[in-house]
Protein backbone atom coordinates (compact mmCIF):
# COMPACT_ATOMS: atom_id res chain seq x y z
CA UNK A 1 0.00 0.00 0.00
CA UNK A 2 1.57 3.43 -1.09
CA UNK A 3 2.03 6.16 1.77
CA UNK A 4 0.79 9.33 0.60
CA UNK A 5 1.26 12.85 3.16
CA UNK A 6 -1.29 15.76 2.89
CA UNK A 7 -0.17 18.27 4.16
CA UNK A 8 -3.17 21.48 4.21
CA UNK A 9 -4.10 23.57 6.82
CA UNK A 10 -7.77 23.40 5.86
CA UNK A 11 -9.35 20.79 7.98
CA UNK A 12 -12.09 20.51 6.42
CA UNK A 13 -9.94 20.23 2.60
CA UNK A 14 -7.48 17.99 4.47
CA UNK A 15 -10.17 15.38 5.38
CA UNK A 16 -11.67 15.63 2.45
CA UNK A 17 -8.70 14.81 0.51
CA UNK A 18 -7.95 11.57 2.68
CA UNK A 19 -11.51 10.29 3.14
CA UNK A 20 -11.11 10.51 -0.80
CA UNK A 21 -7.73 8.48 -1.02
CA UNK A 22 -8.25 6.55 1.81
CA UNK A 23 -11.00 4.37 0.01
CA UNK A 24 -8.81 4.73 -3.20
CA UNK A 25 -6.45 2.04 -1.23
CA UNK A 26 -3.76 4.48 0.26
CA UNK A 27 -2.71 4.92 3.59
CA UNK A 28 -3.34 8.58 4.56
CA UNK A 29 -0.75 10.88 6.94
CA UNK A 30 -2.46 14.30 7.37
CA UNK A 31 -0.17 17.41 8.74
CA UNK A 32 -1.81 20.66 9.19
CA UNK A 33 0.81 22.96 8.55
CA UNK A 34 4.78 22.60 6.61
CA UNK A 35 6.39 21.93 10.05
CA UNK A 36 4.35 18.97 10.94
CA UNK A 37 4.52 17.62 7.77
CA UNK A 38 8.44 17.44 7.68
CA UNK A 39 9.00 16.02 10.42
CA UNK A 40 6.15 13.13 9.69
CA UNK A 41 8.59 12.69 6.21
CA UNK A 42 11.51 12.26 8.26
CA UNK A 43 9.38 9.83 10.70
CA UNK A 44 7.75 7.79 8.19
CA UNK A 45 7.97 6.31 4.54
CA UNK A 46 6.48 8.20 2.75
CA UNK A 47 5.45 7.60 -1.33
CA UNK A 48 4.27 10.69 -2.36
CA UNK A 49 3.67 14.14 -1.04
CA UNK A 50 0.49 16.31 -1.91
CA UNK A 51 1.14 19.84 0.11
CA UNK A 52 -0.74 23.41 -0.12
CA UNK A 53 1.23 26.58 -0.73
CA UNK A 54 -0.13 29.05 2.00
CA UNK A 55 0.40 27.70 4.98
CA UNK A 56 1.50 28.25 9.09
CA UNK A 57 5.11 27.52 10.73
CA UNK A 58 6.67 26.53 6.88
CA UNK A 59 4.97 27.22 3.86
CA UNK A 60 4.45 24.54 0.97
CA UNK A 61 7.63 25.53 -1.36
CA UNK A 62 9.95 25.44 1.82
CA UNK A 63 8.50 22.02 2.61
CA UNK A 64 9.37 20.50 -0.99
CA UNK A 65 12.44 22.37 -1.07
CA UNK A 66 13.60 20.48 2.51
CA UNK A 67 12.13 17.17 1.36
CA UNK A 68 13.95 17.23 -2.17
CA UNK A 69 17.12 17.61 -0.42
CA UNK A 70 17.14 14.09 0.97
CA UNK A 71 14.30 12.81 -1.43
CA UNK A 72 15.33 14.03 -4.88
CA UNK A 73 13.41 11.48 -6.48
CA UNK A 74 10.01 11.57 -4.25
CA UNK A 75 6.68 12.49 -6.17
CA UNK A 76 5.10 15.90 -5.23
CA UNK A 77 2.05 17.77 -5.71
CA UNK A 78 1.50 21.57 -4.62
CA UNK A 79 -2.25 22.44 -4.53
CA UNK A 80 -2.84 26.04 -4.60
CA UNK A 81 -5.25 28.77 -5.51
CA UNK A 82 -2.62 30.97 -6.50
CA UNK A 83 -2.85 29.86 -10.70
CA UNK A 84 -0.63 32.73 -11.79
CA UNK A 85 2.56 31.51 -14.34
CA UNK A 86 5.23 32.98 -11.78
CA UNK A 87 3.73 30.92 -8.83
CA UNK A 88 3.76 27.95 -10.78
CA UNK A 89 6.81 28.53 -12.17
CA UNK A 90 7.74 28.86 -8.40
CA UNK A 91 6.51 25.81 -7.78
CA UNK A 92 8.50 23.69 -10.59
CA UNK A 93 11.94 25.41 -9.59
CA UNK A 94 11.41 24.28 -6.02
CA UNK A 95 10.64 20.50 -7.37
CA UNK A 96 7.39 19.94 -7.47
CA UNK A 97 6.08 17.26 -10.06
CA UNK A 98 2.96 18.36 -10.54
CA UNK A 99 0.75 21.31 -9.94
CA UNK A 100 -3.05 21.12 -9.17
CA UNK A 101 -5.27 24.88 -8.77
CA UNK A 102 -7.91 24.55 -6.03
CA UNK A 103 -10.90 23.59 -6.26
CA UNK A 104 -9.31 20.58 -6.54
CA UNK A 105 -11.25 17.73 -8.26
CA UNK A 106 -10.46 14.50 -6.58
CA UNK A 107 -10.88 12.31 -10.16
CA UNK A 108 -8.20 14.50 -11.49
CA UNK A 109 -6.23 14.29 -8.46
CA UNK A 110 -5.93 10.79 -8.24
CA UNK A 111 -5.68 10.37 -11.89
CA UNK A 112 -2.42 12.62 -11.59
CA UNK A 113 -1.47 10.63 -8.49
CA UNK A 114 -1.58 7.25 -10.23
CA UNK A 115 0.58 8.37 -12.88
CA UNK A 116 3.29 9.98 -10.72
CA UNK A 117 3.49 6.86 -8.85
CA UNK A 118 3.97 4.77 -11.83
CA UNK A 119 6.65 6.62 -13.00
CA UNK A 120 8.45 7.16 -9.45
CA UNK A 121 8.03 3.16 -9.54
CA UNK A 122 9.96 2.57 -13.06
CA UNK A 123 12.30 5.42 -11.83
CA UNK A 124 13.60 3.51 -8.32
CA UNK A 125 12.69 0.01 -8.99
CA UNK A 126 13.37 -0.55 -12.77
CA UNK A 127 9.74 -1.91 -12.50
CA UNK A 128 6.67 -2.07 -13.74
CA UNK A 129 4.07 -3.06 -12.46
CA UNK A 130 0.07 -2.97 -13.61
CA UNK A 131 -2.74 -5.51 -11.80
CA UNK A 132 -1.53 -8.55 -14.38
CA UNK A 133 1.52 -7.96 -15.92
CA UNK A 134 4.89 -7.04 -14.43
CA UNK A 135 8.14 -5.70 -16.38
CA UNK A 136 11.80 -5.60 -14.35
CA UNK A 137 13.62 -3.90 -16.63
CA UNK A 138 16.96 -5.06 -15.16
CA UNK A 139 16.90 -8.78 -15.70
CA UNK A 140 14.50 -8.02 -18.57
CA UNK A 141 11.93 -10.12 -17.69
CA UNK A 142 8.14 -10.61 -18.54
CA UNK A 143 5.70 -12.27 -16.21
CA UNK A 144 1.87 -12.34 -15.86
CA UNK A 145 0.10 -13.46 -12.98
CA UNK A 146 3.35 -14.93 -11.98
CA UNK A 147 3.99 -16.63 -14.95
CA UNK A 148 7.04 -15.63 -17.08
CA UNK A 149 6.85 -14.69 -20.24
CA UNK A 150 9.12 -15.49 -22.75
CA UNK A 151 10.27 -12.77 -24.84
CA UNK A 152 12.96 -11.78 -27.02
CA UNK A 153 15.50 -8.34 -25.39
CA UNK A 154 13.93 -6.42 -28.55
CA UNK A 155 10.55 -7.42 -27.82
CA UNK A 156 10.91 -6.70 -24.24
CA UNK A 157 12.00 -3.56 -24.76
CA UNK A 158 9.41 -2.37 -26.73
CA UNK A 159 7.16 -2.88 -24.54
CA UNK A 160 9.03 -1.14 -21.84
CA UNK A 161 9.07 1.82 -23.76
CA UNK A 162 4.96 1.83 -24.65
CA UNK A 163 4.32 0.92 -21.06
CA UNK A 164 6.59 3.46 -19.35
CA UNK A 165 4.47 6.42 -20.91
CA UNK A 166 1.14 5.46 -21.69
CA UNK A 167 -0.74 7.18 -23.94
CA UNK A 168 2.17 8.82 -25.85
CA UNK A 169 2.33 7.91 -29.44
CA UNK A 170 5.65 6.81 -30.60
CA UNK A 171 6.79 6.71 -34.54
CA UNK A 172 8.53 3.75 -36.15
CA UNK A 173 11.41 5.50 -36.68
CA UNK A 174 11.41 6.68 -32.86
CA UNK A 175 11.37 3.43 -31.57
CA UNK A 176 14.01 2.06 -34.34
CA UNK A 177 16.07 4.43 -33.15
CA UNK A 178 15.74 3.99 -29.32
CA UNK A 179 15.60 0.60 -29.22
CA UNK A 180 17.20 -1.05 -32.57
CA UNK A 181 19.80 1.85 -32.94
CA UNK A 182 20.03 4.77 -35.57
CA UNK A 183 22.74 2.97 -37.03
CA UNK A 184 20.33 -0.55 -37.48
CA UNK A 185 19.95 -2.06 -41.19
CA UNK A 186 16.59 -2.82 -39.63
CA UNK A 187 13.57 -1.58 -41.81
CA UNK A 188 9.98 -0.13 -40.75
CA UNK A 189 8.38 -3.33 -40.55
CA UNK A 190 10.36 -4.70 -38.30
CA UNK A 191 8.54 -2.85 -35.57
CA UNK A 192 5.62 -4.04 -36.70
CA UNK A 193 6.39 -7.46 -36.64
CA UNK A 194 7.46 -7.19 -32.75
CA UNK A 195 4.03 -5.66 -32.34
CA UNK A 196 2.76 -8.16 -33.81
CA UNK A 197 4.56 -10.88 -31.54
CA UNK A 198 3.62 -8.83 -28.60
CA UNK A 199 -0.19 -8.84 -29.15
CA UNK A 200 0.17 -12.67 -29.61
CA UNK A 201 2.07 -13.24 -26.52
CA UNK A 202 1.01 -10.78 -24.15
CA UNK A 203 -2.56 -11.47 -23.13
CA UNK A 204 -3.93 -9.57 -20.16
CA UNK A 205 -6.77 -7.02 -19.58
CA UNK A 206 -4.24 -4.91 -17.80
CA UNK A 207 -3.76 -2.76 -21.63
CA UNK A 208 -3.84 -2.54 -24.92
CA UNK A 209 -1.20 -1.63 -27.87
CA UNK A 210 -3.03 0.77 -30.31
CA UNK A 211 -2.00 1.59 -33.32
CA UNK A 212 -2.60 5.02 -34.51
CA UNK A 213 -3.18 5.02 -37.79
CA UNK A 214 -0.37 7.49 -40.02
CA UNK A 215 2.03 7.75 -36.91
CA UNK A 216 2.97 4.67 -34.79
CA UNK A 217 1.90 3.05 -31.45
CA UNK A 218 0.76 3.92 -27.97
CA UNK A 219 -0.41 1.76 -25.01
CA UNK A 220 -3.22 2.13 -23.14
CA UNK A 221 -4.34 1.15 -19.68
CA UNK A 222 -7.66 0.24 -18.85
Amino acid sequence: MFQILVCEDDRAIRRLMATYLTKQGYDILEAEDGRQGYDLFTEHHIDLVITDVMMPEMDGFHLVRKIRESAPNLPMIILTALESYPDKEQGFLQGVDDYMVKPVDLKELHLRIKALLRRYQITVNQEIRLDHVVLNYQYKSCRIDGVGIDLTKKEFLLLFKLLSNPNVIYTREQLMNEIWGYDSDSYDRTVDTHIKRLRERIMTDDFDIVTVRGLGYKAVLK
